[in-house]
């Protein structure tokens, strides 16, 4: 069973019902996708803050190993000088064999320089370290020239080849000469900076930290343990660190495996390091999607509640309808003008009962004067005219005789003649109907394409006589809400005039398309002259005819869209035309979603 049947099929009450239901369920499911974003946006705010406070805190840390580090390497250095001079280097390593507290913060090794930035003494023996100048080093450098304690730069050892960072603590005379350095080193390809993740969470949800040294280009810690200082990779390879460094400080990036990640940052000016933690978008996703099950069961089981009640009320107001309907049923079934709808009940029973006499009174009396209109044209015109036209079909025929040419000329324009006049009858009892709004139309949803196929065929022997091909170019699914009669009869209207004022060879096509206000406009093309300005204002007008086009277009009664106008105002719909390339008249007709119907209208452009 289809959809419109099924609908069908429903009393108005479970109709009612069905709408109250609809529209809960769609509010209900409008507010959990609001909803559903809302948590998803304020758990992905909120992971995006933690995570900027992650980066800072890891830059803290570091920062204060790093604070530590210099703090206890000044303290030693200050320990060092002899009046104005350097112990002995024998002093100086046992005095560094001593420092068990700055072994363990400087494991790879500690130094004293001297005031030339040569190693003279070490707690570690490398061999070739003790002699060998640093003073050409950048921090070396840095370090004479500001006499302060300072980090380098990660840097690859000169004798160990190790990536380092050194730090260095200068070491003053009682008169704040520069008598050396204290000096220590942590191999970073042994020791880790970043804060360890918690490998019971962090870890196994996919959290990557790492550290980027952005002055130089790189990747000072990955997040992965001790490892060798690498270059960056080239842009495009890795989209966290391209993300990272494109200055923006958070946001979502997408890595190379095609997987959703937020990050964060957090730069340490004093090293130019850069802190990066990313963490998997699922982590904003996931407690989202918890908290909106649970908010969504107690909505639905609240809309489901609603909706039983509502069902309830409707069969319970609508009874009395369907009452009433039981009741015109049995009268259709027995036609009686006496018998009438009992005026009982509600106010509104009431009022729709006797809304019903009212209108069966007027039935009654629009049938009878339609009936007695119609019968006395159909005597008076019809008849005679048919008998006439008969005659003159038979002696044009030559079926009384071949008849003198002049003869045949006058036979032949007596018949068109008659005709034009027949026709212009049927146009006139038309007329007439719309006039007095006694014409009735049955408007329903119905799919377009099958009537716009009829009328093609229809017209097909008239475009083959005047040489014209017919198209059309229709949705099977396409539907409209109109009388399938009167919507057929502005189509013919329509095409006939196109073949009309079309050139031999041409061709008249018919298209049909959904406007942007939810109705349907059916668009009959020719490829004629088109309609001269001068006659724009005239073209729906009774008895108008423009006098253009071919000698065949000036046949006819000049009522046909005059017609059409009426009765697409009367289907809800408006008419109109435009010249492009040709005339082509078009007709917009409301469908079921269409949400308010529009006035009929006529519409021309030029």
């Amino acid at each position: 069973m289809t959809p419109l049947k099924l609908t069908g099929s429903l009393s108005l009450g479970s109709r009612v019902a069905l709408i109250i239901l609809g529209s809960s369920l769609i509010t209900v499911i409008a507010i959990v996708s609001i909803a559903y974003q809302a948590l998803v946006d304020d758990f992905e705010d909120l992971l995006i803050q933690r995570q900027l406070l992650e980066t800072t805190r890891m830059a803290e840390r570091v920062d204060q190993k790093i604070e530590l580090r210099l703090n206890a390497l000044t303290a030693f250095a200050s320990q060092l000088p002899q009046g104005d001079r350097l112990p002995p280097a024998a002093e100086l390593e046992e005095s560094l064999k001593r420092q068990s507290t700055l072994r363990e913060l400087f494991p790879a090794s500690l130094l004293v320089f001297d005031d030339q930035g040569r190693a003279v003494a070490e707690n570690v023996h490398v061999t070739g370290r003790i002699g060998t100048s640093y003073q050409d080093r950048p921090h070396f450098r840095k370090a004479f020239a500001t006499l302060k304690p300072l980090v380098s730069k990660p840097i690859v050892g000169r004798v160990t080849g190790q990536p380092l960072l050194s730090f260095l603590a200068p070491i003053l005379s009682s008169q704040g000469t520069l008598l050396g350095f204290a000096g220590g080193t942590v191999d970073l390809s042994e020791t880790t900076l970043l804060p360890k993740l918690n490998v019971d969470s962090e870890v196994s949800a996919g959290v990557t930290q790492r550290i980027i040294d952005t002055e130089n280009f790189l990747q000072v810690d990955s997040g992965n343990g001790a490892q060798d200082i690498l270059p960056l990779p080239d842009p495009g390879e890795d989209a966290l660190i391209d993300a990272a460094l494109s200055g923006i400080r958070f946001g979502q990036v997408i890595d190379n495996h095609g997987e959703l990640f937020i990050y964060a940052t957090h730069h340490l000016q004093r090293l130019g390091w850069m802190f990066v933690r990313a963490v998997p978008y699922d982590q904003a996703t996931v407690p989202a999607r918890e908290s909106f099950s649970r908010f969504a069961v107690i909505t639905l089981l609240i809309a489901l509640v609603l909706a039983v009640i509502s069902y309830a009320l409707a069969r319970a107001t609508m009874s009395p309808l369907d009452r009433m309907t039981a009741r015109v049923q049995r009268m259709s079934s027995q036609p009686d003008s006496a018998f009438r709808l009992r005026e009982v009940g509600t106010s509104e029973v009431k009022n729709l009962a006797r809304a019903f006499n009212q209108l069966l009174a007027e039935r009654e009396a629009l049938a009878y004067m339609k009936d007695h209109f119609m019968s006395s044209v159909s005597h008076e015109l019809r008849t005679p005219l048919t008998s006439m036209n008969g005659a003159l079909r038979l002696i044009a025929s030559g079926a009384t005789g071949e008849l003198e040419e002049k003869t045949q000329g006058m036979a032949d324009l007596a018949l068109r003649n008659g005709e034009r006049l027949q026709l212009l009858i049927s146009d006139l009892l038309d007329l007439n109907k719309l006039s007095e709004g006694s014409m009735k139309t049955d408007i329903c949803d119905g799919k377009l394409a099958p009537i716009v196929s009829e009328a093609i065929t229809d017209n097909t022997t008239m475009a083959a006589d005047h040489g014209v091909t017919l198209t059309f170019d229709i949705n099977e699914d396409l539907t409209c809400l109109a009388d399938s009669h009167r919507l057929r009869q502005i189509l013919d209207n329509y095409i006939s005039n196109a073949i009309k004022f079309s050139p031999e060879g041409g061709e008249v096509s018919v298209k049909a398309e959904k406007t942007a206000g939810s109705r349907v406009r059916i668009v009959v093309s020719d490829q004629g002259p088109g309609v001269p300005v001068s006659f724009s204002g005239e073209v729906f007008k009774r008895f108008a005819q423009a006098e253009t086009g071919t000698a065949r277009s000036v046949k006819g009664t000049g009522l046909g869209l005059a017609i059409c106008y009426e009765l697409a105002k009367l289907m809800n719909g408006r008419v109109g035309y435009y010249n492009q390339g040709g005339a082509h008249f078009w007709i917009e007709l409301p469908t079921p979603e269409t949400a308010v119907p529009e006035p009929s209208t006529t519409e021309v452009t030029g």
